[in-house]
């Protein structure tokens, strides 16, 4: 299936979680804020989050810094 990421066409396996899109985006070490279709998804709830065709997904990399 196909999904929107930060702008970009991603095509995923059907019935993906936020979780495995994260692991395939190689970002399960960093720190992220995941947002699909404008809802902030908490990083508890990423492993059961169902994915579907044509979500709009952002994801925001925090930086460290002083």
């Amino acid at each position: 299936m196909i999904i929107i990421v930060n702008g970009q066409q991603l095509e995923i396996e059907k019935s993906a979680t936020a979780d495995n899109l994260i692991n395939q985006l190689n970002y399960q070490d960093q720190r992220i804020a995941l947002e699909i279709n404008e809802a902030i998804i908490p990083k508890s709830k990423h492993d059961k989050f169902e994915l579907n065709e044509g979500d709009q997904i952002e994801i925001i990399k925090a930086v460290g810094g002083g």
